[in-house]
């Protein structure tokens, strides 16, 4: 039995489209699910694979159109389950999440400088938060840090659905089939079993290029995030649906059948 908490499990679908990195481009995602919508069948899935957030111009809009495009979804005749849109946490997600714990970190200071080298201050503006503000914050002590991340929380519910869109992020998918497809944001430990991955989630993408025999009974494992940005990729066991955005590439969607092969592609 899966920890449905934290992976999910598609059922039923015939095929499961799997988009890739955002990062804060709102318009190239809605360019994408313009292009998407109409090749969507009645029996596919949607996953979107993490990393919606940081690093490009509309952080917020980004949220929103996500959104609104599982709401122009689940519309489709036949009836949809909720279920049939998942949506991963990336290691941007991850952050945006230490961040907004930051008052519990044994060094504040030195997190609230990571996080923001690796693209979380796109998020953070685009919240209303402060850099400046959060670094004080951080020197003034645990107090501090509590008023900074508290306002930084009330900006999030501000936005209707925002909070709940963070809190609903799962780590990773799986399809029911037996022997199916693994979807992860950035990669996997392949000497853990699925259940203790941890963070490896987010933080074992320069390995998953080693990946070699199957991992557990999976055909293919399918990530959305490339640390070095080489674009869309395939092996005999893994794909990397990435080509780049936010970082100057393109946005990418992959459309994945019961044994893992590439069914359908957009990139915008």
């Amino acid at each position: 039995m899966r920890d449905l908490k934290s992976i999910a499990e598609i059922r039923g679908a015939s095929r499961i489209w799997a988009v890739g990195a955002i990062h804060g481009e709102a318009d190239r995602l809605a360019a994408l699910h313009d292009r998407l919508e109409p090749r969507i069948g009645p029996r596919d899935a949607l996953v979107y694979l993490g990393n919606y957030l940081g690093c490009g111009p509309d952080v917020v809009g980004t949220v929103e159109e996500l959104l609104g495009f599982r709401r122009r979804v689940l519309a489709h005749p036949p009836l949809r389950v909720a279920a049939d849109v998942v949506y991963l946490r990336g290691s941007q997600e991850e952050m945006w999440q230490k961040l907004l714990q930051l008052q519990f970190a044994s060094d504040p200071k030195a997190i609230l400088a990571w996080v923001l080298s690796r693209g979380v201050a796109a998020t953070l503006l685009a919240y209303g938060g402060d850099p400046d503000a959060g670094a004080r914050a951080a020197v003034g002590g645990t107090m501090s840090l509590n008023v900074w991340t508290r306002t930084l929380r009330e900006s999030v519910r501000a936005h209707p659905g925002h909070d709940t869109f963070f809190a609903a992020l799962k780590r990773a998918a799986v399809s029911d089939d037996s022997g199916g497809v693994l979807f992860v944001n950035c990669g996997i430990d392949t000497e853990r079993p699925l259940a203790a991955q941890s963070d490896a989630f987010w933080w074992a993408g320069r390995s998953f290029g080693d990946i070699s025999e199957p991992y557990e009974n999976f055909r293919r494992v399918v990530r959305g995030y490339d640390p070095d940005h080489r674009g869309f990729a395939e092996t005999v066991y893994t794909a990397t649906v990435d080509g780049g955005c936010g970082f100057g590439g393109t946005l990418t969607a992959a459309c994945f059948g019961p044994s893992g092969d590439v069914a359908d592609r957009i990139e915008v």
